[in-house]
């Protein structure tokens, strides 16, 4: 609960700037709306992949009316680069969970800092990471917050006595668990072995 808190409250703040731009969101009651059908873009985006966020399936999803989607966000580009924004501040805020409850072995840290929790979700995960590479409002999305998520890793790293770049670190993992998916081999146990090896 703590961390669907913290990116609710990273939500709130976002579209409290986007009310004083003219977005509509004026009233608790339409901030509250409004962080409901962003959550659900981004449930919708991580479980059945970016393809999925549509006005339609995203209001059936949240539970408000079809209009309600129309009036926060006019096109699917922008209901999109908000689903990103929350999905990769959950990603940084799982890293800095990490970093503030931190264990006595870097790769263990590192793994749980960058791999989704249930290791069922690891391809779900990647394959979505894919398809937004193709959808040009979530891939900035997600490049704008990935600083946030190097500034965890980087704090980890450093803790740990590592001088490794942090941006390195996370795709040596990407690597790692590209390959074993692609190769049908164990995800966690590839990705610590290639940061065995990077780590020294």
């Amino acid at each position: 609960m703590g961390a669907q808190a913290a990116v609710d409250r990273a939500d709130h703040r976002r579209h409290r700037g986007a009310a004083a731009r003219g977005h509509g969101v004026t009233t608790p009651k339409g901030e509250r709306r409004r962080t409901a059908i962003v959550a659900a873009a981004a449930r919708l985006a991580l479980d059945d992949g970016p393809a999925a966020v549509t006005h339609r399936r995203v209001a059936d999803a949240a539970s408000v009316p079809l209009a309600a989607t129309t009036y926060y966000f006019s096109s699917r580009d922008d209901l999109l680069a908000e689903a990103g924004a929350r999905i990769v501040s959950g990603w940084a805020l799982t890293a800095e969970r990490v970093v503030a409850d931190l264990g006595p072995g870097l790769a263990d840290d590192l793994i749980r800092a960058l791999l989704p929790r249930r290791v069922g979700n690891v391809r779900g995960h990647y394959e979505h990471l894919v398809a937004a590479g193709r959808i040009p409002a979530l891939a900035r999305a997600y490049r704008d917050g990935r600083r946030r998520l190097e500034d965890a890793v980087g704090q980890i790293l450093a803790a740990h006595g590592s001088s490794l770049d942090p941006g390195l670190v996370i795709a040596v993992v990407d690597g790692a668990v590209v390959s074993a998916l692609s190769e049908d081999r164990p995800v966690k146990a590839e990705v610590r072995q290639m940061l065995e090896l990077a780590l020294g």
